[in-house]
């Protein structure tokens, strides 16, 4: 006798729902619990106590022509070298901070990150760099800056994202003076004020 469709459905069925529940009882029992994507923290778990305000003051130097140039071109569009403003060309940087102007003065952590000409109208950039820090109790800790730099501000002012170490869940801003330039090397130097607050 051959057995009708849909007794063969049901008995596909059947075995399916048995099947599923037989692997969500080994799940349970095995493993204790169901796997969690995601679970709320107190946090003090994590290190979080009273919130605070660091201010810091470096100076970025730049060094785009010297035997060891701490900025590189390595991008840049067809029409860069026509554009007004150096347009599509991208820099990779890893730039002395200092706690003088000087280059000479003490070292206290380095640049490092990107910054491209994102501007076809003015000289303005697209900045993203680490500030990470080697000195005393902000060795290992680093302040993340992403943002919009106009060159030729008097002051510019940039967000700080984020940051690790000491500046875990740091939010704030750093504001940017150009201390000096030389428009035959194109080496810079920028005094940077920087305000987070952190835990």
């Amino acid at each position: 006798m051959v057995p009708k469709m849909g007794a063969i459905t049901n008995s596909l069925l059947s075995n399916t729902i048995v099947f599923f529940l037989i692997f969500f009882y080994l799940e349970v029992t095995v493993h204790g619990k169901r796997h969690q994507f995601s679970r709320v923290v107190s946090p003090a778990s994590v290190g979080l106590k009273e919130e605070k305000i660091t201010q810091l003051r470096v100076y970025w130097h730049d060094i785009v022509n010297r035997s060891n140039p701490s900025a590189i071109q390595v991008a840049a569009a067809t029409m860069t070298n026509t554009s007004p403003t150096g347009f599509g060309s991208l820099m990779m940087i890893d730039d002395p901070l200092t706690e003088g102007p000087e280059l000479s003065s003490k070292l206290v952590g380095r640049a490092q990150g990107f910054y491209s000409s994102a501007s076809q109208t003015e000289v303005g950039l697209l900045m993203a760099m680490n500030f990470a820090f080697m000195d005393d109790k902000y060795n290992g800790s680093t302040i993340t800056v992403l943002g919009r730099n106009t060159v030729l501000s008097k002051v510019v002012e940039m967000p700080v994202i984020g940051g690790i170490g000491v500046f875990r869940y740091s939010r704030g801003y750093v504001q940017a003076r150009t201390h000096k330039f030389d428009p035959t090397t194109r080496d810079t130097t920028v005094e940077y004020d920087i305000y987070v607050y952190h835990y």
